[in-house]
C-alpha cells in the first residue's frame, strides 16, 4: 500500500514513516503547510493537485486538519490523522465527521467526549516510543560535549509556560471579582490530579468578563465552546505554569534539578538550566542518564499519557509522573512507573528511589520492557491500518 505522509514540523514522523515500511508499505512525503484552512478555496485546490500527483492509497498526518479532511473527502481517500497536542481546537470542527475519517486521540477523555456526541471517526489511541531507535542511542561522549550535560540526579525536559505572551498575563483589564473568582479556581485545581473541574466552573460573567481583555470567539466551522477556550488555553495553561514551577523548585531545593527549557531566563536556586535541546535527537540522553525524570502534565490533557512519557521509558528512563487515570490501563505504578499525587508525596518518592538505586532500576527496566513489548510506533501503525482495513469507519 502507498501511504502518503504529510510532513510538517511535527515530532515523531520519521519514527512513523519507519514503521510503515517495517510493515512492508511505501511512504511518500508531502510537504504541507499547517496553518491552511478550508475556508482557503486556493489552498484546498492546491493540496488536492499535490494529492494526485502522489496517488496514495491513504494520507496521514499527526494532528488533524481540516483542510486534509475536506481535500480528502472530495477525493475520496481515506485520511488517517494521530492527534497528539492538547488542546486541538481543529478536531471541533464540522468536518471531524466524515466518513473518510480515521482520527486517533491520546487521551481518552477527548475520545469519551466525541464518543457521546456521536461522532463515529474518532478513536482513542495512546502514543508510543521507538525503542529501537532510543536503545541505540548510546553516543554519550558526544553528549557530554553539548551544554545540556546533566549535573544532578533529577531532570526535566518540557515548557514552562511562563512566557510574557501567554494568555492569562493578557487578562489585565478584568475586574477585583473576576480575578479572585480565578486565582480561587486555580488554586483548587491544583490541590486535585485525576478530574479536571475547570471548564465546568466557568460562569458567563467570567467568561465576558475576560474576554473584554482577551476577545476570543469561536472560529467559522468549529463547534466548540467559548467555555472550552478559555479553560483549556487560558485558564489550565495557567494552573500548569504555576504547577510546574513550583514543584521544580521544591525538587530543585532539596535535590538539585536538571531543567531543559526554552525560556533560558528562568532561573530556580538550585536549579541548572540549560536551555531548549532537540526533544529527538538529544533528550533521549537526559532521559539514559537522570536518576529521576519527572514528568508534570500540561493539565488540559485531562487523563492521558503525554508523549513524555512513553519517551522516558522507551530510552529506559526512570519515569516519576503526576496521576493521569490512563497509565493504568497500560502500565502498573511502582512496576513499571511511579506516580505522585501531590508535592510532598514527589518530594519523598524522589528520595526514596533516589536511595534505592536497584530497585529503581528494575522498575526503569520493566517500562522499557513494557514499551518495546506493546507501544513502538509499529504496535500504532498495525492498530491504526487494522480500523482501515476492517472497514469500522465508512
Amino acid at each position: 500500500m502507498k501511504i502518503g505522509m504529510l510532513t510538517w514540523d511535527c515530532f515523531g514522523k520519521e519514527d512513523m514513516s519507519e514503521a510503515f515500511k517495517r510493515l512492508g508499505h511505501d511512504v511518500v512525503e508531502c510537504p504541507f503547510l499547517d496553518n491552511a484552512e478550508p475556508e482557503d478555496k486556493g489552498a484546498v485546490e492546491g493540496l488536492e493537485r499535490q494529492i494526485r500527483e502522489s496517488d496514495p492509497d491513504l494520507l496521514f498526518s499527526f494532528n488533524y486538519f481540516p483542510i486534509v479532511a475536506m481535500v480528502c473527502k472530495n477525493l475520496g481517500i481515506p485520511y488517517m490523522s494521530w492527534v497528539y497536542d492538547s488542546p486541538h481546537v481543529r478536531m471541533y470542527h464540522y468536518t471531524i465527521a466524515y466518513p473518510t475519517n480515521y482520527v486517533f486521540v491520546f487521551d481518552s477523555a477527548v475520545y469519551e467526549e466525541f464518543h457521546k456526541g456521536g461522532v463515529p471517526t474518532v478513536h482513542y489511541l495512546p502514543m508510543a516510543a521507538n525503542t529501537d531507535r532510543l536503545r541505540e542511542m548510546n553516543h554519550f561522549r558526544e553528549f557530554g560535549k553539548t551544554p545540556w550535560k546533566p549535573q544532578h540526579e533529577v531532570a526535566f525536559v518540557g515548557a514552562l509556560y511562563r512566557e510574557k505572551h501567554q494568555f492569562y498575563r493578557r487578562l489585565t483589564g478584568i475586574t477585583d471579582y473576576t480575578r479572585g473568582y480565578l486565582e480561587g479556581l486555580i488554586g483548587a485545581q491544583k490541590l486535585v490530579y485525576g478530574y479536571n473541574f475547570v471548564q465546568e466552573a466557568l460562569p458567563d460573567k467570567i467568561i465576558k468578563d475576560m474576554q473584554k481583555s482577551l476577545p476570543m470567539q469561536v472560529r467559522a466551522g468549529e463547534v466548540e465552546s467559548i467555555e472550552y477556550l478559555f479553560a483549556q488555553y487560558v485558564i489550565n495553561r495557567q494552573i500548569t505554569a504555576l504547577e510546574r514551577f513550583e514543584l521544580l523548585a521544591a525538587a530543585a531545593e532539596k535535590y538539585g534539578l536538571d531543567l531543559y527549557t526554552p525560556d533560558q531566563t528562568v532561573q530556580i536556586p538550585g536549579c541548572s538550566n540549560h536551555g531548549s535541546l532537540d526533544a529527538y535527537a538529544w533528550a533521549p540522553y537526559v532521559y539514559k542518564m537522570s536518576s529521576v525524570n519527572l514528568n508534570i502534565t500540561l493539565r488540559s490533557i485531562l487523563k492521558g499519557i503525554p508523549l513524555r512519557a512513553f519517551e522516558i521509558m522507551g530510552a529506559g528512563g526512570f519515569l516519576l509522573t503526576n496521576y493521569q487515570e490512563d497509565f493504568l490501563s497500560y502500565f502498573t505504578p511502582d512496576e513499571d512507573f511511579v506516580y505522585f499525587e501531590s508535592r510532598e508525596d514527589m518530594l519523598s518518592k524522589i528520595a526514596y528511589y533516589l536511595k534505592n538505586d536497584d530497585e529503581r532500576k528494575q522498575i526503569a527496566r520493566n517500562g522499557f520492557e513494557k514499551i518495546a513489548s506493546r507501544h513502538t510506533y509499529v504496535h500504532r501503525a498495525e492498530e491504526m491500518l487494522s480500523y482501515w482495513k476492517h472497514g469500522e469507519v465508512r
